[in-house]
């Protein structure tokens, strides 16, 4: 039976600039580097950079993070002041910022959570929403 989340492992095409940005960028705890890549973590998630060749992808999948309504702001403009990319804009629920990483890894750092998504779905829900 699965229990939760154990990790996420990305690809990335230059280890050292993915080290830059998810430590210094995005204030992840960096813990080991080796020649092929590095475990770092946020919060209790244990997070991956694998070298190898990232496949770009044109669908919706992305990996969110949480950020807290009084960081957001403050948190989104540093993020941004060192020319990170934005992939989307955010049309739901909350605050949320679609960013890319250094290999065009779709990221979002959101201020919500599932509960707060479900309450927002009872005032206006999706298009042939059903609830389960």
């Amino acid at each position: 039976m699965i229990t939760g989340l154990n990790h996420i492992t990305i690809a990335v095409s230059d280890l050292q600039q993915s080290i830059h940005f998810y430590m210094d960028v995005l204030g992840f705890t960096g813990h080991v580097k080796w020649e092929t890549g590095a475990y770092l973590s946020v919060g209790e998630l244990w997070f991956c950079l694998s070298c190898d060749t990232p496949s770009a992808k044109t669908d919706y999948t992305h990996i969110a993070f949480t950020v807290s309504d009084a960081d957001f702001p403050d948190y989104c403009q540093k993020v941004l002041a060192g020319g990170t990319k934005q992939w989307k804009q955010n049309t739901s629920e909350g605050n949320s910022l679609y960013i890319l990483d250094p290999d065009e890894h779709k990221l979002e750092l959101h201020a919500g959570n599932l509960t707060s998504r479900l309450d927002a779905l009872k005032v206006r829900p999706y298009k042939q929403l059903e609830w389960l």
